[in-house]
């Protein structure tokens, strides 16, 4: 029997690997969009981060959405993502 393997990605927040089911996955599209992909499977370069408000702080305070997209990103933008996040609070 074949075990089935689960996909993990680490937290730019807290910097723990998780299961990618459990993250919730923010995009940058090619042309700098940057919006919160519910099913994971958007195209562009991704982030993720833990259901957790803390963990969008961390990233925030660290830069660390905008160091792993590898481009400059908008604090409008960011702020539009983050209130999004925080309405999307397991």
């Amino acid at each position: 029997m074949k075990v089935k393997k689960i996909p993990m990605r680490r937290c730019v927040g807290c910097m723990e690997s998780k299961p990618k089911k459990e993250l919730i996955r923010i995009v940058c599209s090619k042309e700098g969009d940057l919006s919160l992909d519910k099913t994971g499977k958007a195209a562009g370069r991704g982030v993720y981060l833990c259901n957790n408000p803390e963990c969008f702080k961390i990233a925030r305070k660290r830069k660390s959405i905008e160091r792993s997209l590898e481009r400059e990103i908008s604090k409008e933008a960011l702020d539009k993502v983050f209130e999004e996040l925080m309405g999307n609070e397991g």
